[in-house]
């Protein structure tokens, strides 16, 4: 299979994705824009992905895949996350992470999107699935409300990676996103990034000043003309400003 941005335009220039073959960049500069950074492209998408589940229950695509998911529940396992941290899932499409989080136990969770249809298959799935106490709302995160609170962990899963393929300014849109990610989070919180078009040495430069780099996440390895290395990157950063 294909990286998840690659399958939906084809002339995106990714790193690829941990189930797939990857087609790798070192440099920023080899991004070209491309729909995938826009809201129109992401509102149609996902009312297309709400007439399907409403039509045969099928929630759509899982970012990255379930290892994705279990890779980050697992480090925050293993760091005693308490159940009731207050975390955020930052563009979270169909809420599938949310649910995944809600099983293993923790219960202040909050799942944002700038997709009206993405936060209404978002709650249908909730629904379906008996999570009463999930807060979800429509958020645009590079102008976030007033109304945001303070998290200990936020969590994008590709979300970045769609932005920093905007059309317009995207280093305005990558500076802006930074900014709104130091605004809700609390000293000392954890930011987890996956990210199928940035290496770690790119993202530990775009997220510094402001958070420091805590562990990087194991993820699958490819080989490539001789060369190896991985189809994506996890990273576990802190807040320290």
């Amino acid at each position: 299979m294909r990286s998840v941005l690659m399958m939906m335009d084809p002339s995106v220039n990714t790193r690829g994705a941990e189930d797939c073959p990857a087609q790798c960049t070192e440099s920023q500069d080899d991004f070209a824009p491309s729909k995938l950074g826009t809201k129109e492209f992401w509102d149609d998408a996902y009312k297309r992905e709400l007439q399907t589940y409403k039509d045969i229950g099928d929630v759509g695509e899982i970012w990255f895949g379930e290892e994705s998911m279990n890779r980050v529940i697992k480090w925050m396992k293993a760091k005693n996350v308490p159940e009731n941290a207050a975390i955020l899932d930052i563009g979270t499409g169909n809420g599938i992470f949310l649910v995944e989080l809600a099983k293993h136990g923790f219960v202040n969770l909050t799942g944002i999107d700038y997709s009206k249809a993405a936060v209404e298959l978002t709650i249908n799935i909730l629904e379906e699935q008996g999570l009463k106490n999930v807060q979800i709302q429509v958020e645009d995160f590079l102008n976030p409300s007033t109304e945001m609170k303070s998290f200990d962990i936020c969590i994008d899963k590709g979300t970045f990676d769609a932005i920093s393929l905007s059309p317009e300014d995207r280093e305005e849109a990558k500076n802006r996103y930074v900014a709104s990610l130091r605004s809700v989070m609390k000293p000392e919180g954890f930011f987890i990034i996956t990210s199928c078009n940035w290496t770690k040495e790119q993202l530990l430069q775009i997220f510094r000043p402001g958070f420091e780099l805590v562990q990087e996440l194991p993820t699958p390895r490819f080989q490539f003309g001789g060369v190896t290395g991985n189809s994506v990157t996890a990273l576990v950063l802190k807040c320290i400003e």
